[in-house]
């Protein structure tokens, strides 16, 4: 009989074994994946469920010494990442390939200095068998963490100076193809909206800018902002019109960036395309709710985040993974904005 305050009894191997009439052992060799006769098994398995019985991972993976977790870790403010589609469409394809293998994903947003110590404690503590990192930064704690530890990880994006495994797209690539058929619309006076420079995608983006426009780069048609944000489109647009009221076009580093753009020109009394054209970066939501419909580039988010996570679990089964990267196809996506 149950008393108040006191927890029951956690069903163990032993009883199962009893009620399935069996032997220990044969009991462990069905939990762990091994044979045994299709009348055993299923009087164990009726006998897992007649007796409550769940299995200790805890215990067993301290003698594996696995925790059977991967950490996602997103150098991002909390609310870029609740407003960027890129990061959730990562998430998600990062926790189907990782939930496959039977592996628990673990979220991890570095948003302060505070973030950064909690986690860098986090991971040296031995919580996670390895860690997908997106938007990481040079030289950052946490980077310095994982590679003190040896822990298996894989990026999101290239960060320079980092020699490990990362799975990416081709920013300045793309970067390149789309403002070349912004060109080719006729439109000469192209500016742009350059978010996040202090990371490989943004920074990469602005150089493939710059490789199509040549000779007619114009530095002072560019408007740096901090974040992929709607919030940094209206402001750096706003900015850019006033500095230049004759520009014919925007490539907004982002399609959260392009929407923001897009307003801070309606907001202008200039309308989109007829006035000023305007193209995105990521082919994400955002791209099919603004009005017109954004011309961007798809980026292959949940693409990226099943291939990183297989990476980290590539490297926890023992095989070897090239630190070369994997880059992804971005194929310009051509719509009514420009």
């Amino acid at each position: 009989m149950a008393h108040p305050g006191v927890p029951p009894r956690r069903s163990t191997v032993h009883d199962v074994a009893r009620a399935a009439g069996v032997s220990r052992g044969t009991v462990s060799r069905v939990l762990n994946g091994g044979y045994v006769s299709d009348a055993a098994r299923e009087a164990i398995e009726r006998a897992i469920r007649d007796v409550g019985y769940v299995p200790n991972n805890a215990a067993r993976n301290l003698v594996r010494q696995r925790t059977q977790a991967v950490g996602f870790i997103v150098h991002e403010p909390h609310a870029l990442f609740l407003e960027d589609p890129n990061i959730g469409g990562i998430m998600l394809g990062a926790n189907a390939t990782l939930s496959d293998a039977d592996y628990q994903m673990v979220c991890l947003v570095v948003d302060s200095v505070r973030d950064t110590d909690r986690v860098a404690r986090y991971l040296s503590g031995g919580f996670v068998d390895g860690v997908v990192i997106v938007s990481a930064r040079h030289e950052d704690p946490i980077t310095d963490v994982v590679e003190r530890l040896a822990l298996p990880a894989a990026f999101v994006g290239h960060p320079p100076g980092i020699n490990a495994a990362w799975v990416g797209v081709d920013n300045r690539g793309a970067a390149r193809a789309l403002t070349l058929r912004f060109r080719q619309t006729g439109r000469r006076r192209i500016g742009m909206i350059a978010a996040a420079l202090d990371r490989d995608s943004g920074a990469d983006r602005l150089a493939g800018f710059r490789d199509a426009m040549g000779e007619d780069f114009a530095p002072d048609l560019i408007e740096q902002v901090e974040l992929y944000s709607y919030a940094d489109g209206v402001a750096g647009m706003t900015r850019l019109l006033q500095r230049a009221p004759d520009i014919e076009g925007v490539f907004a580093a982002s399609d959260a960036v392009a929407a923001g753009a897009i307003e801070a020109i309606k907001a202008s009394g200039r309308r989109v395309p007829r006035d000023i054209g305007v193209v995105g970066f990521d082919d994400s939501t955002w791209a099919r709710r603004t009005v017109p419909a954004l011309s961007t580039v798809h980026q292959p988010a949940e693409g990226v985040g099943r291939a990183a996570a297989a990476t980290v679990l590539a490297q926890l089964a023992g095989q070897d993974v090239p630190d070369a990267g994997q880059l992804l196809p971005t194929p310009v996506i051509w719509r009514e904005s420009a």
